[in-house]
């Protein structure tokens, strides 16, 4: 009877295992019937996209991954009711007509589920959706550089840079002016092309400098602005003149403006180891030169060639010999600065009317504020004058304010860090002038495309630096 019972009871538990298997057969998802109740996404698109919602965009599958990927998205989209329109396998849909997808605050990236139903089975696909946002300012991650300073990275230093012969540079984004002596003569006063300094080479283009005399220092400072050359002596003292050359065309000679500083009531008694010209379009604007013992000496400017009306403001402080002061576009202010004083904004006439803290960023000269699609920046570059000094340039990020005083005074509440520096020298010297410049180059459209970025010192050389503009990611 035992025997009889267990081969019972073992039919019994087969018969059972195998009404178990078969009877559950119908209801698990992804059946042996492979040819029905199929679940894949074979394409879709989004068709109610930007503000009037009639916008279609198509969307790409990875189907190993299950992942979509859409073109960025307009922002105006009704993401309260996104609506796909999707090709899917024979009696299969889209578990919602419409998907509600909300962007958490300073996110422009969402991830969401949308599955695909043919019952009883279904398939998860995870949507990547992201959106058409602006982005402004400088990529300063990718930037391209020309360097003939001292950093090892680059070209040996230019070769005028050396015992401190080379003063004075400028740049107007076609041309780099060099502003160099050598016992006291002008003969290597001359410019570069940018774009011979891209391919490496140097041809230099000189100045007719025939009719270039007298100073204490017969060259010094100058600027290269619109595609015009300017060049200034040293005046030291009352009876050495103030002269400022300006060239349109280098194998001509230049025009010639003398001030008589002895007629210049309440001036310095050296002016041009500075000089910050500040001209508009249309060669319109002031001279600045800011005296080793304090006076600034402002000259005004018409048609690039007209250098009229000397006038000498009194500012709070002693800037010295290694500063600046430039306009901020076309506005009324300026930014005074140098190696011993803060950045400070400061009117044509000489009224402070906001200053940095005094260890807030280096100290330095020649800085100006940049404005590049849609960010603000202020520039400098760092004077090299003592033991552990460094010519460096700085960038720094003051997008944040109405006005450059309330974007200085908010800058003051962040870490004040640069988003960009770059090293031209670890050398000091005893006669560190330092300048900077920019252009900011626009595209077909006239939008701004790429911002050129330049600095030179004494025994430091130059550096030219060009940044394109930040472009919106998209998928690979």
């Amino acid at each position: 009877m035992k025997s009889v019972y267990k081969i019972t009871a073992i039919g019994s538990m087969c018969i059972l295992l195998m009404g178990i298997l078969f009877s559950c057969e119908d209801d698990l998802p992804g059946g042996i019937d492979t040819t029905s109740q199929m679940t894949v996404l074979k394409s879709i698109k989004i068709v109610n996209v930007g503000e009037a919602g009639n916008g279609v965009v198509e969307g790409t599958i990875n189907e190993e991954t299950k992942e979509v990927s859409f073109p960025r998205l307009d922002t105006l989209t009704d993401f309260e009711h996104l609506r796909f329109e999707a090709l899917l396998s024979d009696g299969a849909k889209l578990d919602q007509e419409t998907y509600s997808v909300v962007f958490e605050e300073g996110k422009t990236e969402k991830v969401i589920v949308v599955k695909v139903q043919n019952d009883p089975r279904y398939r998860e696909y995870l949507v990547k959706l992201r959106l058409n946002v602006p982005v402004f300012g400088a990529e300063f991650s990718t930037p391209i550089i020309y360097d003939y300073s001292s950093n090892p990275l680059g070209n040996p230093i230019y070769a005028t840079f050396t015992g401190q012969l080379t003063r004075g540079t400028g740049f107007d984004g076609e041309h780099v002016l060099i502003v160099s002596r050598s016992a006291f003569s002008v003969t290597d006063a001359h410019l570069l092309k940018v774009s011979d300094l891209k391919n490496n080479t140097i041809n230099r283009i000189n100045l007719n400098v025939g009719n270039v005399a007298a100073g204490s220092l017969v060259v010094s400072g100058g600027a290269q602005i619109n595609g015009h050359t300017y060049v200034a002596n040293i005046s030291g003292a009352a009876a050495s003149p103030l002269k400022i050359y300006h060239w349109t065309d280098p194998t001509q000679l230049p025009e010639v403006t003398q001030i008589n500083m002895a007629t210049v009531s309440g001036a310095g008694t050296r002016h041009g180891d500075n000089v910050s010209f500040n001209l508009d379009q249309n060669g319109n604007g002031y001279i600045f030169y800011i005296s080793d013992t304090g006076p600034v000496l402002r000259l005004k400017v018409s048609n690039y060639s007209q250098i009229t009306e000397p006038a000498v403001l009194s500012v709070p402080f002693t800037y010295g010999q290694w500063s600046s002061y430039l306009q901020i576009g076309n506005t009324e202010s300026y930014l005074i600065t140098s190696n011993t004083q803060p950045v400070s904004v400061i009117s044509s006439g000489g009224s402070i009317s906001y200053s940095l803290g005094a260890s807030s960023i280096p100290k330095g000269s020649d800085a100006r504020v940049i404005e590049f699609n849609g960010e603000r920046y202020l520039m400098m570059i760092s004077v090299a004058r003592g033991p552990g000094d460094v010519s460096t340039l700085y960038l720094y990020n003051i997008t944040k304010g109405s006005s450059v005083a309330d974007a200085l005074a908010n800058f003051e509440q962040t870490d004040k860090q640069p988003i960009y520096q770059y090293n031209l020298s670890t050398i000091p010297n005893g006669a560190p002038a330092s300048q900077t410049g920019f252009k900011v180059v626009k595209d077909e459209e006239g939008n701004d495309s790429v911002l050129q970025l330049f600095a030179g010192a004494t025994d430091a050389g130059f550096v030219i630096i060009e940044v394109p503009k930040k472009q919106l990611e998209e998928e690979e």
